[in-house]
């Protein structure tokens, strides 16, 4: 489900530079909210890790929380569609092994690249060959590696996911006052470090012109 990681990416990056938007936006957003009125970062990642979605509500960013969940559905079928495609080839891949004549779920797997009299010892045993069979047990091997690769990769997915929406509530929350107008300039200074004995640095400033 390569795909479905794309998605996450995509929506990653939209998350990222929605904001990256908001904080350079030139007209002061102070002026458009009640006098004295913030938003407190630790409370909005609070909510936003209690009940995904309720954090970028909490920062007013409504429109993020179809995203939040489009994410989480989309990891979501991930897990589900890779969890069962993983039973599936490791159901088959016990039945090749198992030498048992009424277990042969592996015929419906394989049925579209090789005809079972072609690599079945138990069932075909004066029609198999030895390298069809050993080809057929690989496939198996490989499919159950590969699903159970995305399907944990899935789980990771979700997990990261859970963070990044927690991440981008907390960001919301801390820009939702932070004043980018036109009275504000940046500079940039060359700075050395001596902490830890003499180190070439930057130094940004952001200063307020009254």
């Amino acid at each position: 489900m390569k795909h479905v990681f794309h998605i996450t990416v995509i929506l990653l990056l939209f998350f990222a530079s929605a904001n990256n938007a908001e904080a350079q936006d030139s007209i002061p957003r102070t002026a458009h909210r009640l006098k004295n009125y913030t938003l407190k970062p630790s409370k909005a990642s609070m909510y936003a890790a209690v009940l995904p979605g309720l954090g970028q509500i909490y920062s007013h960013k409504y429109w993020k929380v179809p995203f939040v969940y489009a994410g989480f559905g989309a990891l979501g079928y991930s897990v589900a569609f890779n969890t069962s495609h993983y039973n599936r080839f490791m159901n088959a891949y016990r039945d090749f092994t198992d030498k048992n004549p009424a277990t042969n779920s592996y015929i419906k797997v394989l049925q579209s690249v090789m005809d079972p009299k072609e690599y079945d010892p138990v069932l075909y045993p004066n029609s198999y060959t030895a390298s069809n069979a050993a080809w057929a047990k690989e496939q198996l091997d490989n499919g159950v590696t590969y699903y159970r690769r995305y399907r944990d990769l899935s789980y990771i997915g979700i997990a990261a996911w859970y963070l990044v929406t927690i991440l981008d509530a907390n960001v919301d929350a801390s820009l939702f006052d932070f004043d980018m107008g036109p009275d504000l300039k940046a500079s940039i200074a060359p700075l050395t470090v001596t902490s830890t004995g003499p180190a070439p640095g930057i130094s940004l400033s952001i200063i307020k012109n009254f």
